[in-house]
């Protein structure tokens, strides 16, 4: 699983100009999921994310995670983090895992997400989306497990 964790002042998604999700103060986690992806992959990448220090605390320092600021999160699976783009012109996305396997490792996720007491809002699997990031910083992490 690849999340490219993107910290913002806001965020939103919407679907044919219909909002669907919106965030304040937090990350927005764009997620790929591959075959041979676990759930125990999404519940590490979970825990990783609510816990990594990434926000600044007092002195303008990155000592505070995303759980000690009570922000928010948005989720987007995004199977393109899974392209190859080496070969040819057109990326290649054999690395990417079919919906049947990728949809419920997202959720997982998500669900990981809340159970360490992260507020949580998703994009619509498999649509195409309009991702709105306002990046704070920018503050950009490439997470892989």
């Amino acid at each position: 699983m690849r999340v490219l964790v993107q910290r913002v002042c806001k965020g939103a998604v919407s679907v044919d100009d219909t909002p669907v999700a919106a965030i304040g103060p937090g990350v927005v986690l764009l997620v790929g999921v591959t075959h041979t992806d676990t759930p125990d992959k999404a519940d590490w990448l979970a825990r990783k994310v609510a816990h990594m220090r990434i926000f600044e605390d007092e002195a303008g320092k990155m000592n505070r995670s995303l759980k000690e600021i009570g922000g928010e999160a948005l989720v987007v699976s995004q199977f393109t983090l899974y392209a190859d783009p080496y070969e040819g012109r057109r990326p290649s996305f054999i690395h990417a895992a079919p919906p049947e396997h990728a949809r419920p490792l997202i959720e997982r996720f998500a669900e990981a997400l809340r159970a360490e007491g992260i507020r949580v809002q998703t994009g619509v699997f498999g649509a195409h989306m309009r991702v709105e990031i306002h990046n704070d910083g920018p503050v950009t992490i490439w997470l892989e497990r």
